[in-house]
């Protein structure tokens, strides 16, 4: 009796508790599409009578044998505040319900690069009272199957208080579009800083597509713990592989002088070890440099730069503690004090923590050293290097599909009129296969969400001098930027936001993110919204030669090409001839066609425009201040050629 009556409290409960409910999209303060129809899903109990009211609009539906049920509401025209009411067993009221423009802004961490971080951020919180200006944070989780809902996030009106967390590029984007259209502007921010596209991507697009059918048959159909035990193990018996023995947990004497570290495998620095040895390392890594100090140096202070390290260091000279800052994106300098440095070899030891993304040392070479007195010592080059923890979790990269599952998956259907994507750092080196990858995952997105194709803009890498890439050593970046080119050529209702010459060669974050939005937002103005302004710079068409001279036309010219160079210099350019060498071009502007020369190349056959990872110096414009795409001519083999994704 006691069971039964049991099994009769345990069923109560749960018809009780069965409320209807909303994805977290739903809520308070939301932005809704205009103009297209608008759905609204939910769960509640099996063959629930659901009514959902809205503005005028009144819907009733009955939940399916699982308990779903979705309706679609006719289009409306923007507007707002308004109430969503959605009625079951229990009643919902969402308030402060506007109608506008709702864009999805998604990518890695240039899209996640927050509106506090970009520069004049003190200026600009001072012009944010935009209360139309809206944006859901999605929060980061990750998944081996589709889910249904997000693990959380919310509605943020913008203001003072809140547009610090906004993301950057959305909010200028956002910006602007308010600023001509006077209608509430939605932005749903779904990033992830140094993520590849593939995990963005779903396992069925995958599973359809020849180039990568193979290795999405190799990913196992397991839990994330599970995951992470096959993951770690894998790890650590590379990590053995590279070092020659198990791993050392006991540190404690690594910040040492008197240790010996010559069996420790050695990593050039500055440089993130994702892109060197330890591909899918999270955790703690110690770095170890010795240095020289002559006798008239000794007992000196000192200054000790290391540039910027990925995420938190802990830093030693000669065993002594001189810092420590937990900031990927802060420089390190650090004051040596007097009595700590001795004659003869020193020793600067290095304590990095990794937590996610990148990790080590990254930045610009020229701000890696130690200076003491007039003395300067450069410290970029091979440092030694020992790991001594692995974080114990699953990476977004770890696997394909991971953050396409519980990220993006859980916002569909979800109204949007189109998607802002910034990314393909983390992809530079399979630049080539980004030609079919990144493809992929647009396309896939458009079928997923079943809507009318929606535009799909996006950002071109900027300038950020990370291999030191340039066209006679091949250049990664260069091959990245020409497949996101490819990609808005080949594949319909794209734009692509070039941005080479507002990056920064020494930081992958550059900070001017207005004019990002801003050159984005000039792309969604023009083709969405009817405002016929030029919204992008010269692109390369064809070229001519004639003797030793190449004369390159290009579409995209506004009212005509030009150059802010006071003296009229094109640079970026470079020519080649069958030698495949290039050397810089002189270049001038002539009836807005470019010609080309250089008295070393007497018989010209290829051009390369910015065919560098850092391609700051091109200044090759339209009149309208739209700067041009970098591009080559030639079809020669590149250095990515061949690199595939692949699930180890």
């Amino acid at each position: 009796m006691k069971k039964y009556f049991g099994f009769l409290f345990l069923c109560f409960s749960i018809y009780s508790n069965a409320n209807v409910k909303l994805p977290l999209l739903f809520n308070d303060g939301m932005v809704l599409q205009r103009d297209q129809t608008i759905p609204v899903w939910g769960w509640a109990d099996a063959n629930e009578k659901i009514e959902i009211r809205f503005n005028k609009q009144i819907v009733n539906i009955k939940a399916d044998k699982n308990g779903k049920w979705m309706v679609n509401l006719k289009a409306e025209k923007a507007g707002g505040p308004f109430e969503l009411v959605v009625k079951g067993k229990n009643t919902i009221a969402l308030k402060n319900v506007l109608v506008g423009e709702v864009w999805v802004c998604s990518g890695q961490s240039n899209m996640e690069f927050t509106v506090s971080q970009a520069m004049n951020f003190t200026e600009e919180v001072n012009d944010t009272n935009f209360p139309m200006i809206r944006q859901f944070l999605v929060e980061k989780d990750m998944a081996l199957t589709p889910k249904q809902k997000l693990k959380s996030g919310k509605w943020d009106e913008c203001n003072k208080n809140t547009v610090g967390s906004f993301t950057a590029v959305g909010y200028f984007f956002a910006k602007k579009l308010y600023a001509e259209l006077k209608v509430p502007i939605g932005i749903i921010n779904t990033s992830w800083g140094g993520t590849c596209v593939e995990t963005w991507t779903s396992r069925e697009a995958f599973e359809s597509n020849k180039e990568f059918r193979e290795m999405i048959s190799k990913v196992p159909n397991i839990e994330i713990d599970s995951l992470l035990i096959t993951q770690k193990n894998k790890l650590i018996t590379k990590i053995e592989q590279i070092q020659g023995s198990k791993i050392v947990t006991d540190e404690t004497l690594f910040k040492n002088l008197a240790f010996n570290d010559a069996n420790w495998p050695e990593m050039n620095v500055p440089g993130l070890w994702e892109n060197q040895q330890l591909p899918d390392l999270n955790g703690a890594v110690w770095f170890r440099k010795s240095i020289e100090i002559s006798k008239e140096n000794t007992g000196k202070e000192g200054i000790l730069e290391l540039s910027k390290i990925d995420d938190q260091d802990v830093t030693y000279v000669n065993g002594v503690e001189i810092g420590t800052t937990n900031n990927y994106n802060q420089s390190r300098v650090y004051n040596i004090p007097a009595g700590v440095l001795k004659e003869g070899t020193n020793i600067i030891s290095v304590k990095v923590n990794d937590y996610s993304g990148g990790g080590g040392i990254w930045g610009d070479a020229s701000n890696l050293k130690l200076t003491v007195q007039k003395t300067i010592i450069p410290l970029a080059g091979q440092w030694k290097f020992n790991v001594v923890n692995i974080r114990s979790e699953v990476s977004p990269n770890s696997y394909p599909s991971l953050l396409f599952n519980a990220m993006v998956n859980p916002l569909i259907p979800y109204a949007i009129k189109g998607v802002l994507w910034y990314q393909g750092e983390a992809n530079a080196t399979r630049a080539e296969q980004y030609k079919k990858a990144f493809p992929l995952m647009i396309n896939d997105w458009k079928q997923k969400w079943r809507q009318e194709d929606f535009p799909f803009y996006f950002v071109q890498l900027s300038s950020f001098d990370e291999f030191g890439g340039n066209s006679n050593i091949g250049s990664k970046w260069a091959e990245l930027r020409e497949a996101q080119q490819y990609t808005m050529e080949t594949v319909p209702n794209t734009g692509m936001c070039i941005t080479t010459d507002i990056g920064d060669a020494k930081d992958i974050h550059p900070t001017n993110k207005q004019d990002v939005g801003g050159r984005l937002a000039a792309i969604a103005l023009n083709k969405n919204y009817n405002q016929k302004v030029v919204y992008c710079g010269p692109k390369y068409e064809s070229m001519d030669i004639k003797d030793n001279k190449i004369i390159l036309t290009f579409s995209g010219l506004g009212s005509g090409l030009m150059t802010p160079d006071k003296y009229g210099y094109l640079k970026g350019f470079e020519i080649a001839g069958k030698d495949k060498v290039f050397h810089y071009a002189k270049a001038y502007i002539a009836n807005d066609k470019v010609v080309l020369f250089n008295d070393e190349v007497q018989n010209p056959i290829a051009v390369h425009y910015g065919w560098a990872d850092d391609a700051s110096d091109c200044n090759l414009y339209n009149n309208e201040k739209f700067p041009a795409s970098p591009f080559r001519t030639d079809d020669w083999d590149m250095v990515t050629k061949g690199v595939k994704y692949n699930v180890q």
